[in-house]
């Protein structure tokens, strides 16, 4: 299930307060600044800290 591009236009990572993108694979949202991965479930984008993942790179 997509995200719709108007709620992908608004949602910003609650750490760094930077806009996300949706990863190549469409399975979260990124922060370019602090690298935190948002896990997306059933279409719903999960906006937690402590359940986000760091990516290297």
């Amino acid at each position: 299930m997509a995200i719709k591009k108007e709620l992908l236009e608004i949602l910003v990572c609650p750490l760094c307060k930077v806009a996300v993108q949706l990863t190549p694979d469409e399975s979260g949202l990124k922060c370019p600044q602090c690298r935190r991965v948002y896990p997306i479930r059933d279409g719903i984008p999960t906006m937690i800290v402590d359940e986000a993942r760091v990516e290297s790179e």
